[in-house]
């Protein structure tokens, strides 16, 4: 992939499993960063589909998968005492500002953490 580095929320690509495209523009030639949570957010659904199960693994394959590092794991602690957000946003939130690139989202609750740069889809 080219373009530039974006992290992905796990309700853009569930979005993009649903068909919407104005979803895809965003992801096309870009180098898509997710967290390992995203991963499980995805594959974990209780009644996952065969084809969501297929789908969703090809395209996390795609994906560069950003494990859970001490320094993430610190980032997270902080997000979350500050900002009192769930523990999935805070560790998404902590893996784009550790890489520091844009984080792709549907979730204005991330809104509150004011150091990420965010890309907001309505």
């Amino acid at each position: 992939m080219n373009g530039i580095d974006l992290f992905v929320d796990t309700n853009i690509l569930i979005d993009l499993s649903e068909g919407k495209h104005q979803v895809s523009n965003y992801l096309d030639r870009n180098s898509i960063h997710i967290s390992i949570i995203t991963e499980i957010e995805l594959l974990g659904w209780p009644r996952i589909s065969t084809a969501h199960k297929e789908f969703f693994s090809k395209l996390i394959e795609e994906c560069h998968v950003m494990e859970l590092s001490s320094t993430i794991k610190n980032l997270t602690i902080e997000l979350k005492q500050k900002h009192k957000i769930k523990l999935s946003d805070a560790v998404i939130a902590a893996s784009a500002l550790y890489l520091d690139i844009p984080l792709l989202t549907r979730d204005v609750a991330f809104e509150k953490i004011k150091s990420l740069n965010l890309l907001i889809i309505e």
